[in-house]
């Protein structure tokens, strides 16, 4: 699975996010995390970190 894409419009990751598997989205969201604990982190990968966890709150809404 490939993290850094830096042609990634926004639409696009979030569409590439949408079509993965919970797990997947899982696995995605950890290498992203694992990246941006570095102090120079690249915008880009804050980014996806960020999509990632719209998409997994998009997919699992806290019971109200």
């Amino acid at each position: 699975m490939e993290i850094a894409q830096s042609s990634d419009e926004p639409e696009q990751l979030r569409t590439r996010l949408r079509k993965m598997s919970d797990a997947q989205l899982v696995n995605f969201g950890k290498a992203a995390r694992f990246l941006c604990r570095d102090p120079k982190c690249s915008e880009v990968f804050k980014r996806q970190l960020e999509e990632t966890k719209t998409e997994w709150r998009r997919r699992h809404p806290k019971a109200q």
